[in-house]
């Protein structure tokens, strides 16, 4: 996900979903998914490591007024280019949208997004009458099952409203 702009040169600061940065560092073409949903296909001219972000310029893009328009924008890459994952691991992809059911509570919604925080990542989980942030530590989450989409969670007390 594109989270911002760096300099005047048309570098895009991104966070990757996944984690690892190594697929979108040594990627020879990307795409990104315009504010329209159109997907542009891009060349990276240029790709480093900032301070935890990943740091992109694309010929044909290489000015700040170029890229300003582009923050919230996702960068996608050929899945082909993803390292294997060890068992237990999952890509971003493969639990978007993924049902999230509290030991507790029962469904709560679904996973609508996700974000990196310095102690761990959090889901940003829709219900129908609110968002739950689910901390993903082994604490509060129990199982994924990535081939059914479905998440089981013990979250703790106060973190789901009563009426949820």
């Amino acid at each position: 996900m594109i989270v911002g702009t760096h300099g005047l040169r048309g570098d895009l600061k991104v966070r990757p979903l996944s984690g690892d940065p190594a697929a979108l560092l040594s990627a020879a073409e990307v795409f990104l998914r315009l504010p329209d949903g159109r997907l542009h296909r891009s060349e990276p001219l240029r790709q480093s490591l900032h301070k935890g972000v990943v740091l992109l310029r694309f010929a044909g893009f290489e000015s700040l007024t170029a890229v300003e328009g582009f923050k919230g924008c996702r960068i996608l890459i050929d899945r082909n280019l993803l390292p294997e994952l060890d068992e237990g691991e999952f890509y971003w992809h493969q639990i978007e949208g993924a049902r999230v059911v509290d030991r507790r509570y029962g469904e709560i919604g679904h996973i609508k997004s996700m974000f990196t925080t310095a102690a761990h990542d959090t889901w940003v989980v829709e219900g129908a009458d609110a968002e739950v942030m689910v901390p993903v530590v082994a604490r509060f989450v129990i199982d994924i099952d990535v081939e059914q989409k479905l998440i089981q969670v013990d979250l703790p007390d106060g973190l789901i409203g009563i009426d949820a």
